[in-house]
């Protein structure tokens, strides 16, 4: 079987790739193990998305009085996972179709590099084939990190995708790591009634965000109920009984052994390359992750990488635009694309969190424009000064901007407050535009809105508030 592009993956790097590729003409497979739509789409991005979901409106019926409604309701655990399956199959299904409509073969099977240009697909069932492909793009992903002394046995110390199909609600756990996928399980699990224990061994909460946006998040998770303890490892975990006991190191070197039902490890994800045949075609890599020049192409012509297995940040959508680079770089190759595509600007990758408050960012934090010798201009707007927030009764949180004081240059934006991920577009669209501080006071945004909070923050920043 013989095609112009192979990907090997159908993740949210993968598939884009794919169809991409089949876009500009390429007749184009995609292999995968598993599930099409990889992590993202079955255990990762949307399904835990479905649960925070069911999360919040269990808060809102919680908190009907503060609405002036009654509302009583008592969640069922077992419904919530059933939907999060729900959604997470249906994604699939679409990407399956897309896979039809763009007329992209797809190979069901483990996929291992042989030679340039060719991989060998192992079946489900043990048969083994040999694809053929001029070029080959590797978007295998990753997979929960797993620490020496916290090894996961996928009951008692489980793993991101353990904690999304949980037979039982646990009325415990102690979450390690206070990333993304810390804190948005931290959320979820206390919201349901689970008592929740977060441990993180840096000194703060989401240690990636501005300090201001840790503060902020750890105040919240401790009025919501959710214990804190930073600057503290897990030593070790205890199985042998009913639950798990964890051996706790603080700072000061003492010891505390917290119990629960379940210990979840959310300590990163570490990237999908052993066993795959990088070794075998000479693919070079560094520190766990697949070596890419700017058009993504590894050091062996016609092989490219992309998304978790590649360096950067571990995101689906700057694996989606990775993987839409790598076809177009092909097809420029190929004469098929009528230039080489922009190179990816990694600093301008927004981040976000679905724990609630949401938290969204992009760009340098306070702390890292200030170490880079970058005068600037900070302002800061709460949503306790909002309107539209006051209005919805979700006044938590603020937006904080950073701008170079001599140009302008909108240099970071830190948001942490209700659907602040779906704000934060517009400073990515306005960093990648070089837009200036005086350009965002000059667009008028609607109110009353959410997002004019980006305005307002701007306006502190420049002495011209109205509005705090």
């Amino acid at each position: 079987m013989a095609y112009d592009v192979i990907v090997l993956g159908s993740g949210p790097g993968g598939y884009p790739a794919a169809i991409r590729a089949s876009q500009l003409g390429f007749k184009v497979a995609i292999i995968e193990k598993e599930s099409l739509g990889g992590i993202c789409l079955n255990w990762g991005c949307i399904p835990t998305k479905a649960l925070l979901k069911s999360a919040q409106v269990n808060e809102y019926l919680k908190h009907g009085a503060d609405y002036g409604i009654t509302a009583t309701g008592q969640p069922d655990f077992g419904a919530v996972i059933k939907r999060s399956r729900g959604v997470a199959d249906k994604m699939s299904k679409g990407v399956n179709f897309l896979m039809r409509k763009n007329k992209i073969d797809v190979i069901m099977g483990y996929g291992t590099l042989k030679a340039k240009g060719q991989i060998e697909v192992t079946a489900a069932d043990g048969k083994k084939q040999t694809v053929e492909g001029k070029y080959i793009i590797i978007a295998t992903g990753g997979r929960s990190r797993e620490l020496p002394n916290l090894k996961q046995d996928g009951k008692k110390v489980i793993g991101y995708r353990e904690a999304m199909v949980l037979p039982t609600q646990p009325k415990s756990m102690i979450i390690v790591g206070s990333g993304a996928i810390g804190v948005e399980f931290g959320y979820f699990y206390n919201s349901l009634g689970t008592k929740v224990t977060i441990v993180e061994f840096l000194p703060r909460v989401v240690p990636v965000e501005d300090e201001e946006v840790s503060k902020e998040l750890e105040k919240q998770f401790k009025k919501q109920g959710i214990d804190i303890m930073t600057n503290a490892s897990v030593e070790s975990v205890d199985t042998s009984g009913a639950g798990v006991k964890a051996l706790v190191k603080k700072q000061d070197g003492s010891t505390v052994t917290l119990e629960a039902d379940i210990v979840l490890s959310a300590v990163g994800v570490v990237a999908n390359i052993e066993n795959i045949g990088l070794e075998t075609v000479g693919v070079k890599t560094d520190r766990g992750r697949i070596t890419v020049d700017k058009y993504l192409q590894t050091n062996v012509p016609g092989i490219y990488a992309i998304g978790d297995c590649t360096p950067n940040q571990a995101l689906a959508h700057k694996a989606s635009k990775e993987g839409i680079s790598a076809a177009e770089a092909i097809g420029y190759l190929e004469k098929k694309y009528a230039h080489q595509p922009e190179a990816i600007d990694y600093a301008n990758v927004p981040g976000c969190t679905y724990c609630n408050p949401e938290i969204a960012s992009v760009g340098y934090s306070e702390k890292a424009a200030k170490d880079a010798g970058l005068d600037i201009k900070v302002g800061k707007f709460p949503f306790m000064a909002s309107g539209k927030a006051s209005a919805a009764g979700t006044t938590e949180g603020f937006v904080k901007v950073i701008y170079d004081a001599k140009y302008g240059e909108l240099l970071g934006v830190h948001m942490i407050g209700h659907n602040v991920t779906e704000m934060i577009a517009e400073a990515v669209v306005a960093r990648k535009l070089e837009t200036t501080g005086h350009e965002i006071l000059n667009a008028i945004h609607p109110h009353p809105t959410m997002s004019e909070a980006f305005k307002e923050a701007t306006a502190v920043a420049y002495g011209e508030a109205t509005d705090i």
